[in-house]
């Protein structure tokens, strides 16, 4: 109580200047201390630290328009995801750090006959934040890309990038054989292989076992996901990344995956 009491003396320009130097986890939970700090806490000042630099082109890319009164409550409303590029992608701060997160639709990504009615069914389905989702009808090959630049991202953060998708009733083929998945920067390559289907008639994994053994792990959001990769961006320079989730053994038929897009977002 008497560091509280000290630090309720400090001149207001200085608990700011303190305060946008932590975090937006540290300065919400100094605002729970005195009514003043609160007021303090809720300054535009200390907020704009914590939100991106290009938030504003980011805003302009919205598919709504953003209404704030401060930039906390922009803060909030940015933590909540709104999405970009006429609903193609959608973007998040974490709440705790305000690194930058980013879904990209299945709409964006890149599959081998995507434009094929007789491969993929592209459909509105209810659970999704995207208006159209990827259903796979039937194919022997799949391969599916992405492309993102790391300006996209927050500098110094390690990134994990994951496939969200889902398994329907009607899937047929897609445990016979493991997928190669792939995340290329600039001469970088990190190869791993992941399992689309590991069900078979077993019992759920653990979470963290489906986490090491990449197979589909449920989200909070009801989808799956598998992780594909990770990347740090150190900001020192613009660099593309290629992210790839194709077959390279063998050639059968399948079908019955759902995809609803790629996530980057802070590990």
């Amino acid at each position: 109580m008497a560091g509280a009491e000290q630090f309720n003396r400090l001149p207001e320009d200085c608990i700011s200047s303190i305060l946008s130097l932590t975090s937006p986890k540290d300065t919400i939970s100094v605002s729970l201390v005195s009514s003043f700090l609160r007021s303090v806490a809720s300054a535009d000042f200390v907020w704009q630290t914590f939100l991106p630099s290009d938030y504003n082109r980011i805003i302009d890319k919205s598919v709504i328009s953003l209404n704030y009164s401060s930039k906390k409550e922009l803060f909030v409303r940015l933590c909540n995801s709104i999405l970009l590029d006429g609903g193609n992608k959608s973007f998040a701060l974490e709440k705790s750090s305000g690194k930058k997160s980013y879904i990209i639709s299945a709409e964006e990504l890149s599959l081998l006959y995507g434009e094929e009615p007789d491969h993929w069914a592209w459909k509105s389905v209810p659970e999704s934040r995207f208006s159209k989702v990827a259903e796979l009808k039937v194919i022997c090959k799949l391969e599916v890309k992405a492309k993102l630049r790391t300006s996209m991202l927050s500098t110094n953060t390690n990134y994990g990038i994951y496939f969200i998708l889902k398994i329907s009733n009607r899937a047929f083929g897609l445990s016979s054989l493991p997928v190669e998945i792939s995340v290329e920067i600039g001469n970088r390559k990190e190869v791993h292989t992941a399992t689309l289907d590991h069900r078979n008639g077993e019992t759920e994994l653990p979470e963290e076992k489906q986490r090491n053994q990449r197979v589909p792990c449920r989200r909070e959001d009801g989808w799956l996901e598998i992780e594909l990769g990770e990347l740090f961006n150190g900001g020192d320079e613009d660099e593309e990344v290629t992210v790839c989730l194709k077959e390279v053994k063998g050639c059968h038929v399948k079908g019955g995956l759902v995809i609803e897009g790629i996530e980057v977002r802070p590990k």
